[in-house]
């Protein structure tokens, strides 16, 4: 009598192997999942049959031989007619079960874990073979556009590196004409993008006047773009027509850093605690052609920062809210921030720290995604000088420059196909926007 150990890498193929090894009327007594598969501990029926007497096992009606099927692992053997002679053997076969418990113990015909880490085993290798057949075509089908339409992949390399989502430019190239020349098809990509890029007119802000709340994350730079702001009014509408509000007591010198701009340019500087002070100061300065409201920088996962957008939504006066987005986070990142804060109404949003960032195309890619309306960009600390009317055409054409050769983010041709492959197509975040496509004007 000999007990065996199997080791493969599938519960399919180490029962495969008992079969063929032991026969078709093995019994297994162990089963376990080791780091280099699965391991089973079995023993030949023909010594079962040695231990208890029997002609065979497969005659025993208790005893559960290997099953022909190789569905699940089977039962301990157990004898129908205590015999003198097999007393003893009956005794070893009990002690070599016993032995085998630190791994596994047999308690059923049909062992449930055997079986069922068997049906997990099967149902995760058919999934990693369907998930490596869908790479492997997908990888086939770019390959095979790539060589059909090298202009086309030409576009796509370019809207990439510029940070543009693979979602949008997917949908840009669908835009393009057939014939997919470089040259003539990246002048219609940047047509269509500043079609869709919606911006305001000119300093039409400070023109028209109203009271506005700078929101967005901490350290995007509300305070110094609400100082830039004021600085365009107090130009053009003098100095006594613009007030400052700012709801920031939790920054350490953030109401201190308002006040020393505001005393520069010679702009009343006043805290607000909750909405109905925010009600009593607005109602107190209706006679200003311009209030602008510096907002505690929160996270857009910030419990609080519905509190603070509801105290600007109840206080009986209008507040326009502008969002700053950071030039230099990520995409997922501006779409998380713009998700906050659209649930509560944009009236328009600004683009900082452009000095800062690598390329504008991120930034870019989000606002025509979310279909909101741009104004400013910022692009330092200066005061007011920092500060530009949003246009289209320049911010779209400057970003379009090669990336750099060694830059680890540049992509090479196989790996188009996995960045492609992965995006959907939700109308809501990527589809073009059906007033660009007919050619209607911009707000």
């Amino acid at each position: 009598m000999k007990v065996r150990k199997f080791l493969a890498a599938t519960s399919h193929e180490v029962l495969r192997k008992v079969k063929e090894e032991l026969g078709a009327d093995a019994v297994i007594l162990s089963n376990k999942q080791v780091p280099g598969g699965i391991e089973i501990i079995a023993l030949a029926g023909s010594d079962i049959s040695s231990l208890t007497g029997e002609a065979s096992p497969k005659t025993a009606a208790n005893t559960a031989p290997f099953p022909a099927s190789a569905t699940a692992p089977t039962t301990k053997p157990a004898a129908t007619a205590p015999k003198p002679k097999a007393a003893s053997g009956k005794e070893q076969a009990s002690s070599m079960q016993k032995q085998a418990e630190p791994h596994q113990q047999l308690q059923s015909p049909l062992h449930p874990p055997v079986a069922d880490m068997q049906g997990k085993n099967i149902i995760h290798e058919i999934q990693a073979m369907r998930q490596m057949m869908e790479e492997q075509l997908t990888t086939m089908g770019w390959n095979n556009f790539s060589q059909r339409d090298p202009g086309g992949m030409k576009v796509l390399r370019t809207l990439l590196s510029a940070g543009f989502s693979p979602l949008l430019s997917r949908h840009l190239l669908e835009k393009l004409p057939a014939d997919r020349d470089f040259e003539q098809s990246l002048k219609k990509t940047i047509a269509l993008l500043t079609m869709n890029l919606r911006t305001a007119n000119g300093d039409e802000i400070i023109e028209q006047g109203g009271v506005y709340a700078l929101i967005g994350p901490t350290g995007v730079g509300k305070t110094t773009t609400t100082a830039k702001l004021a600085a365009r009014a107090v130009i053009r509408h003098g100095a006594d027509k613009v007030a400052l509000l700012t709801t920031d007591s939790y920054r350490i010198g953030g109401h201190e850093q308002l006040r020393i701009y505001g005393k520069l340019l010679g702009v009343s500087v006043r805290s607000i605690k909750d909405a109905d002070d925010l009600q009593l100061m607005l109602h107190e300065l209706r006679g200003k052609h311009m209030v602008l409201i510096d907002t505690v920088g929160m996270s857009q996962r910030d419990q609080m920062l519905d509190e603070q957008i509801t105290m600007l939504n109840q206080c009986g006066t209008e507040v326009k809210h502008l969002l700053l987005l950071n030039a230099t986070s990520s995409g997922d990142t501006l779409d998380e921030v713009i998700s906050a804060y659209q649930k509560h109404g944009i009236y328009g949003c600004i683009i900082t720290k452009v000095d800062e960032a690598a390329s504008l195309g991120v930034a870019l890619d989000a606002v025509i995604r979310r279909k909101l309306v741009l104004h400013y960009a910022t692009n330092g600390q200066k005061v007011p000088e920092d500060l530009h009317e949003a246009n289209s055409r320049y911010l779209l054409h400057r970003i379009f420059k090669p990336s750099a050769d060694n830059s680890p983010f540049s992509l090479q041709d196989p790996e188009f196909a996995l960045v492609m492959a992965g995006n959907t197509s939700d109308p809501s975040t990527g589809k073009l926007s059906a007033y660009a496509e007919a050619g209607h004007d911009r707000r």
